[in-house]
């Protein structure tokens, strides 16, 4: 089945902004406990801290193998 590319624009930017909006305004409607805005920040936090050992991990097998070549 074929999308229409607007539809498709649209639901990506619904899929996109909603989230957000959620997360924002979540400690102010849910309080605490529903705080997704700082979920979000603390996995990606997380996901940067992977990130950069990822690339770290990278740097050392290709170190390895331009000495072994």
């Amino acid at each position: 089945m074929h999308m229409n590319k607007w539809v498709e624009l649209l639901l990506g930017l619904i899929l996109v902004i909603i989230p957000i909006y959620i997360a924002w305004y979540s400690p102010i409607w849910w309080g605490d406990f529903w705080n997704f805005r700082a979920a979000a920040w603390e996995f990606l936090k997380g996901g940067v801290f992977w990130m950069v050992v990822m690339i770290g991990v990278l740097f050392v097998l290709l170190g390895i193998s331009d000495l072994k070549g």
